[in-house]
């Protein structure tokens, strides 16, 4: 691939950000002459988003440290029928206030990482429910369906994956693609959108955008995918054994994870990881990423350490960030517990299981009994074999899973 000319460009491709584009080529000379508005969509599913999302917020971040304006697409209306991308089934139907709910949730996390405002390369955010929920169906079904192929739309993979594997595909779900094609015209209509970026697993969405904006408006516009991130043994980046690292450190119990465990998550980072999510979450300079990745043996947890303070002050800030490596540091080096670990409140007594599930050790009952049965559990450092071991309260009491996770039972 020839050298980029613009800042855009060769940012993106320096970090490791571009897996696919439509035509780079006009897109680099674009970028290089004129501010370029790009988007990317977030349904709002859950409160929260979680880090599987984050290298696509990183990249809207980016978009606007080379000068070019970022526009979070909010889907209040596509999130009525969910992205069958990729999915074994239907996705729970929620109703206008969760979603309501869930966009508040999930615009805190873009207010830490963009800039907003009214300049040539302030972020935007624009929600799909001012146009989707506004649609009537034959004028729509006249304007744009024309211009979708079924036999196409049968192809695409993830479709695809749910007709082989005989999974039912509601006709609602059908849609999604073409809604999401329909997004890109508005708002190249609305705000000038030239760019649509997103994941591998939105390339066919982004595509028959692309076409659709092209045909109906006679514009010329492009689109960027990221690779599919995993991690260097082949597991799907951010999940972990007590389940989705979410961005917000508040919000309903269940979708949120503290400023600590989010620092935690990062630490833990495998060695052969470190230099490229140094690269795609922090904002580091290149030449201090190589020298980071290049550092020997057990040298490369000075790395990881460096990683898991730049991630979690960009999301939390420099003080939070700063806490959570002071607590590690307190917690694994002087054995002590310190303040900043996630904590439960107790009246009295718990078993050991609810402390396990309460403090976010454990998805389940089933899963804590698994963990105590592998001998990873232990209360202020002493190894728990029963299941059904009652754990007194009086001021505090450390309960910990395996090395590196640690929390509080603190008396109410």
């Amino acid at each position: 691939m020839p050298e980029h000319r613009s800042t855009l460009l060769r940012l993106l491709d320096e970090r490791g950000y571009i897996h696919q584009a439509t035509d780079i080529a006009a897109l680099d000379a674009l970028a290089e002459r004129e501010v370029v508005s790009g988007y990317i969509g977030f349904d709002a599913t859950a409160p929260s988003l979680h880090v599987g999302s984050l290298v696509q917020i990183m990249m809207l971040r980016r978009l606007q440290q080379a000068g070019h304006k970022p526009v979070v697409l909010m889907g209040g209306g596509t999130s009525k029928i969910g992205d069958p991308s990729f999915k074994d089934e239907a996705r729970k139907l929620l109703g206008d206030e969760q979603i309501a709910a869930n966009v508040a949730g999930i615009r805190r996390v873009f207010e830490r990482l963009l800039h907003f405002g009214d300049g040539p390369s302030d972020a935007m955010l624009l929600d799909n429910a001012e146009w989707l929920d506004r649609l009537e169906y034959i004028p729509f079904l006249r304007e744009i369906g024309q211009h979708f192929s079924v036999n196409r739309m049968l192809s695409f993979d993830s479709v695809r994956l749910r007709l082989d594997r005989e999974q039912s595909l509601s006709f609602l779900e059908f849609n999604y693609m073409i809604l999401q094609g329909y997004d890109f015209l508005e708002l190249n209509r609305r705000a000038g959108v030239r760019l649509q970026l997103g994941g591998s697993d939105q390339w066919g969405n982004i595509v028959n955008g692309i076409e659709l904006t092209r045909r109906v408006a006679g514009a010329e516009v492009f689109g960027v995918t990221t690779p599919l991130l995993t991690t260097a043994d082949g597991r799907k980046m951010g999940k972990t054994e007590s389940g989705a690292v979410w961005l917000n450190a508040d919000g309903p119990e269940g979708y949120r994870l503290s400023p600590y465990d989010y620092w935690q998550f990062w630490r833990n980072t495998g060695d052969g990881d470190v230099g490229r999510f140094l690269r795609l979450f922090t904002d580091l300079p290149l030449e201090e990423v190589a020298r980071l990745e290049a550092l020997p043996g057990a040298e490369i947890n000075a790395a990881k350490e460096v990683l898991a303070t730049e991630a979690t002050a960009l999301l939390h800030g420099r003080e939070a960030a700063a806490a959570a490596a002071a607590t590690a540091r307190q917690t694994f080096m002087a054995g002590g517990a310190g303040a900043d670990l996630p904590r439960l409140e107790v009246t009295g007594e718990i078993g050991i299981l609810a402390a396990l599930t309460g403090l976010g050790f454990s998805a389940s009952n089933g899963e804590a009994k698994r963990k105590i049965a592998e001998g990873a559990v232990r209360v202020d450092d002493r190894p728990v074999s029963d299941p059904a071991l009652t754990v007194p309260v009086t001021g505090e009491v450390k309960v910990s899973l395996g090395k590196k996770k640690h929390g509080l039972l603190v008396s109410a």
